[in-house]
């Protein structure tokens, strides 16, 4: 993948003509189209374009919501991307929140056993410890 190789204005044009182009085939709701969308976002945040990830991830867990629902595996993913992005914009009392309650969901939901869950938790009780240390 180009952004794995720091090639990320490549990559960008590249998903840029992929949603556009499944945009206009599925529709704006479909979920290959949403995936081409994680794609830029995920660009965006791997260089530090925090703004743009943002406004992608929003509009992505709005329409998973939507279209999936909001226990949808997919739309759970979505909610975990935007609480990096959030972290990673220094916003850590929201970024928590949000954490906090994408892992009871995907817990309840996926069960305690779900590969993402032991990576939530983990970045959970990390950020946890963080806003203790910063609140002392």
């Amino acid at each position: 993948m180009l952004s794995r190789q720091d090639k990320y204005e490549e990559a960008e044009a590249m998903q840029r003509r992929a949603l556009e182009g499944r945009e206009k085939v599925l529709g704006t709701e479909h979920p290959d189209t949403l995936t081409s969308m994680a794609n830029l976002a995920s660009t965006f945040w791997s260089q530090g374009r925090w703004k743009e990830a943002e406004e992608l991830e929003v509009h992505m867990i709005e329409t998973r919501k939507r279209v999936l629902g909001d226990e949808y595996p997919d739309t759970l993913t979505s909610m975990a991307n935007l609480t990096y992005t959030w972290k990673s914009q220094g916003r850590n009392d929201e970024a928590l929140s949000l954490m906090e309650t994408c892992f009871q969901l995907r817990k309840r939901i996926l069960g305690p056993h779900y590969p993402d869950i032991e990576s939530s938790l983990k970045d959970l009780n990390e950020w946890q410890s963080e806003n203790i240390d910063i609140r002392l």
